[in-house]
């Protein structure tokens, strides 16, 4: 029995010992411009995440959740992304701000993208927005091949 419950016990009470340091994630924006002018006008949060959660559907989210799932997955990707720079994880957020971006019904068959991974942190009163990577700019609308 007590070497049942050994095996049981670490699955209902995870340690986070596995963690060598918590450090913030890099948060994803992203920008429109057109191709004559590459200067970006508004940087905009990929996906932010609410300010209020109803108490159903938090309790919802334990069962089905795939948006968070996705969301994790992209935070991954940032991750990597500013310790070693993959094309791989460089297209994985791009493919999915193209696709919001798409969902959203925004005319961008000329407009080009670009997205860049930023680390906020509190310097005395004020917020401090350190950009860690800025990527090349595609296409805003998916290809469909």
């Amino acid at each position: 029995m007590l070497k049942t419950l050994s095996f049981v016990l670490p699955v209902l009470i995870p340690s986070w010992r596995f963690f060598k340091s918590i450090e913030p994630s890099p948060r994803v924006q992203w920008a429109l411009f057109s191709e004559r002018n590459l200067a970006p006008i508004v940087w905009q949060e990929f996906r932010p995440r609410p300010l209020a959660v109803t108490r159903l559907s938090m309790v919802l989210r334990l069962f089905w959740n795939p948006s968070w799932n996705d969301a994790l997955f992209v935070v991954s990707c940032a991750e990597r992304i500013q310790q070693d720079p993959t094309t791989h994880s460089i297209q994985e957020i791009s493919r999915r701000i193209q696709s919001d971006i798409e969902k959203m019904g925004m005319g961008v068959t000329d407009k080009m993208l670009r997205f860049r991974l930023v680390f906020v942190r509190r310097e005395g009163g004020a917020l401090v927005q350190e950009i860690v990577f800025l990527s090349d700019a595609v296409p805003a609308a998916a290809s469909k091949t």
